[in-house]
């Protein structure tokens, strides 16, 4: 009997499907406004005829630099129809950064939203744009010459037939990486790489064509848009929000029928103190405006174990889903099955990131590349279908990130014996002090046990004795100063910590501040902090308010 032949897909091939199979079913919804599965194929369509009728081909890079938006997932589209490669840009980046990531991608042209017109006005002769195209409608402002709005650009080449397709082993996105260890990078994710992300996500979350999933974290970024592309493999709908607000969630969760959460842990937790049902409420009610949701998918960052206790309390019918990884490859994932029940090994299994994916091999190496054996921890390199293709314009650190086929995260993490993954902390936050490693996530982890305590950085300042000494920058719960908090403040969050950990990892500083410095990923910048602490002076290991 004959093989058949099984075709290599592209993410193109889940646009046409949801069109035939889902077509009535909202693609998008955002403000009031929706786009089905079909209407979405048609104007993606539609974009790339408009672009091949400026000039541009299959490959050549398009910049998108915006807000979540429908237009922004309409473009999105028609990248992956076309082969047309998108250039996501962080907008909240200043301008000497977007210029920078501008000019390393070399776009042809750039959908961009009105309030960034500026930006790309000045830079505009300099990048040799050929093209703006003004998402959020009409096509006022300038950009340094002619600024054509979407919908007119669209809408001109509504009859005209996809100029050219796209093909499995083009590149499909150039996603920049957030900067956490240095100026962000250029991730190349291939059509048949970012096809398995949507696949990979699907199976995790378990969703069709009726769930639908709240984005509030930015587009431009792998995460949310793993997550869109995760919901949109089975026809399912992604509903957008501009930017994360706690009580707007709350009130869009029944408002739109929304099943599925995709949150970074400090978010999470945003959304349970709006709540009122938060870290360290005493028999907190389940929250009726999430009764709807199906699955809670947290990551980005560690949880910690306040914030996962309050969350199962507030919502014990909901399946929650922890997922790791970064824009070079998606990793691993901790499934509802095991987040229930009770005892030690729930609560051991609750600090991991979960199993491998299918198809995904993960090991952990030694700084002599020796795999370590489980309880050893060594640097996460992964094997995956769904990695990155290496950096833009950069061969050397792809050569070093991608070493013998094999992405090396920097992420430092181990095996237990039951062969889930735990993550001990990144290289680069891991903190030398007297000789000894400290790491980071375990202090944050006993900091947070601090009944005052509600967030919690922990990162590594100068100490002539000892090279490095730990540090903790924290947010005290409402009220703490005049109660709980002024044990913190007189000098009691040492003694606490050497508690539970041992004394020399316990922070000989602790800064306190209002709000801690995010990504738009959610994700703590300790980059910023660290520049922060690096300006103010420490007298003694005392804490100081910043």
């Amino acid at each position: 009997m004959p093989t058949k032949h099984i075709p290599d897909p592209c993410l193109a091939d889940i646009l046409h499907r949801n069109a035939e199979r889902f077509g009535d079913v909202p693609a998008y919804l955002y403000e009031g406004r929706s786009v089905t599965h079909r209407e979405l194929l048609r104007r993606a369509t539609a974009i790339a005829a408009a672009l091949a009728r400026a000039g541009l081909r299959r490959q050549d890079r398009v910049a998108l630099l915006g807000r979540n938006s429908i237009a922004f997932g309409e473009v999105l589209a028609a990248g992956q129809l076309s082969g047309l490669v998108i250039a996501t840009v962080n907008f909240r980046l200043a301008a000497p950064e977007i210029a920078r990531i501008l000019t390393d991608a070399k776009p042809r042209a750039i959908f961009v939203d009105a309030e960034f017109l500026p930006i790309v006005a000045a830079l505009r002769a300099e990048l040799g744009l050929e093209l703006v195209v003004r998402l959020d409608d009409p096509a006022a402002g300038s950009a340094g010459g002619e600024v054509v709005g979407l919908a007119e650009f669209r809408d001109a080449a509504l009859d005209d037939a996809l100029p050219f397709a796209a093909r499995p082993d083009d590149i499909a996105c150039l996603i920049y990486t957030s900067g956490t260890t240095g100026r962000p990078k250029g991730c190349i994710m291939g059509q048949r790489e970012m096809f398995r992300v949507g696949q990979t996500m699907n199976v995790e979350m378990r969703t069709g064509s009726d769930d639908r999933i709240l984005l509030v974290m930015p587009l431009f970024h792998i995460g949310a848009m793993a997550m869109a592309f995760g919901l949109h493999a089975r026809g399912g709908t992604a509903v957008l929000h501009r930017q994360f607000e706690p009580a707007a969630l709350l009130a869009t969760v029944p408002a739109d029928g929304i099943t599925v959460l995709h949150l970074a842990p400090s978010m999470l937790q945003a959304v349970l103190t709006e709540a009122g049902a938060g870290p360290g409420v005493a028999d907190p009610a389940p929250v009726g405006a999430l009764r709807g949701v199906r699955s809670i998918v947290y990551s980005a960052a560690p949880i910690t174990a306040p914030t996962l206790a309050a969350a199962l309390a507030a919502m014990p019918d909901t399946g929650f889903l922890n997922l790791y990884g970064q824009t070079e490859v998606i990793t691993s994932g901790l499934p509802r099955e095991l987040h229930r029940g009770s005892g030690p090994d729930r609560d051991r299994r609750l600090t991991s990131v979960g199993f491998p994916y299918p198809d995904t091999e993960i090991r952990i190496l030694d700084d002599d590349g020796v795999e370590c054996p489980p309880g050893v921890p060594g640097e996460i390199v992964v094997a995956s279908p769904a990695m990155f293709r290496g950096y833009w314009n950069d061969s050397a650190t792809t050569g070093v990130t991608l070493a013998d086929g094999w992405c090396h995260t920097g992420d430092v993490g181990v095996f237990d014996e039951e062969g889930l993954l735990h993550l001990v902390d990144r290289k680069k936050d891991v903190i030398i002090s007297g000789g000894e490693n400290i790491y980071s996530l375990e202090v944050e982890d006993a900091v947070l046990t601090h009944p005052a305590v509600v967030q919690c950085a922990v990162v590594g300042v100068p100490d002539e004795r000892w090279g490095e000494a730990v540090c903790a920058v924290v947010v005290l719960a409402p009220g703490a100063e005049s109660g709980a908090g002024a044990e913190l403040i007189s000098g009691e969050l040492r003694e606490h910590v050497a508690t539970r950990i041992a004394r020399y990892k316990s922070p000989r500083y602790a800064v306190i501040v209002d709000e801690l410095p995010v990504l738009p990923t959610g994700k703590i910048d300790k980059k910023a902090l660290r520049a922060r602490l690096a300006a103010a002076p420490r007298e003694a290991p005392r804490e100081v308010r910043a």
